[in-house]
């Protein structure tokens, strides 16, 4: 069930269900699993609810979920496990925009795969996390060619589960390097992906409709790009998802306040921003603190 619910975007029926997960396990009865299965349940479960914990609200608690994890895995040294648990489940790396602490993972990843012959490893994870990296640290032309190549590498094999998410990355960085045409039509591929009926994968579908309304603002289409703006704040909000809602917050008010409007920017981005407790030296906290600044004087 959290792997359901994850991947559908209920946050906090996945969180709900994670923990009940963790309350059950018991690493000597339950350490044979990650044989069976590649995956032990104690890291699928971390990685899970970090990602959640991201989400809802609480980055810096996030982290400390995801080092908790990767510690877990390590103990129980199953390569796959460990791969796994450095790549799919540092998207909370991702989310802050820390580009150093992906590569590290992508990188140890790729060995892991390479020293025990897991081409999934080096071929799949490794090289879509070391994209991701790439293109967050500004080097974008750079950081397509091995998120490709493992987007590539998945879908050959029948992978499916994601790919939204990370051809969006992908469509971000197409529009930072101007080819905006091509990024928009990649962008609304996964927004029809994630709508088609029987898909109901929803976990990052208001980040996606963020990134395609500021590539429409890149177009110069402003009333379109604020449309998709709206459409991701409800969907953020239907998730109860704190985080995604700061950032298309953050984005829509500079939209506005490019427009003159910068009461509604204000009353927009203040109470999100408001709201958080903790992440106040993350990249999207530190973005939305200074458009405030900016709206108030």
């Amino acid at each position: 069930m959290v792997n359901a619910y994850f991947w559908m975007g209920k946050v906090r029926e996945a969180l709900q269900h994670a923990n009940e997960v963790l309350t059950l396990y018991d690493a000597e009865k339950h350490r044979n699993l990650v044989d069976l299965l590649n995956h032990d349940p104690k890291t699928l479960v971390g990685a899970y609810s970090s990602i959640c914990t991201w989400m809802l609200g609480y980055p810096d608690r996030a982290v400390r979920l995801s080092d908790e994890k990767d510690a877990h895995a390590r103990r129980r040294a199953h390569p796959f496990d460990v791969g796994w648990a450095l790549t799919t489940g540092a998207a909370v790396f991702d989310f802050r925009c820390e580009p150093d602490e992906l590569r590290k993972r992508a990188e140890h990843c790729e060995r892991l795969g390479r020293d025990n012959s897991m081409p999934v490893l080096y071929s799949v994870l490794a090289p879509r996390l070391l994209g991701v990296a790439l293109i967050r640290e500004g080097r974008f032309t750079e950081g397509i060619l091995p998120l490709s190549a493992g987007l590539k590498m998945w879908e050959a094999s029948g992978g499916r589960v994601g790919n939204p998410y990370f051809r969006s990355v992908l469509a971000e960085a197409m529009a930072h390097v101007g080819k905006l045409d091509a990024a928009l039509q990649l962008v609304d591929e996964q927004i029809g992906q994630v709508e088609r009926p029987g898909w109901e994968e929803r976990l990052h579908y208001a980040e996606i409709l963020r990134l395609k309304g500021w590539i429409l603002s890149l177009k110069g289409e402003l009333e379109n790009a604020e449309q998709n703006y709206l459409a991701s704040l409800d969907w953020a909000r239907e998730q109860n998802a704190k985080s995604w809602e700061l950032r298309t917050s953050t984005s829509l008010a500079k939209l506005w306040q490019a427009q003159g409007k910068r009461e509604k920017a204000l009353d927009l981005l203040k109470p999100v921003y408001d709201w958080f407790t903790e992440g106040f030296g993350t990249k999207d906290l530190n973005e939305a603190k200074a458009l405030l600044n900016e709206l108030n004087t």
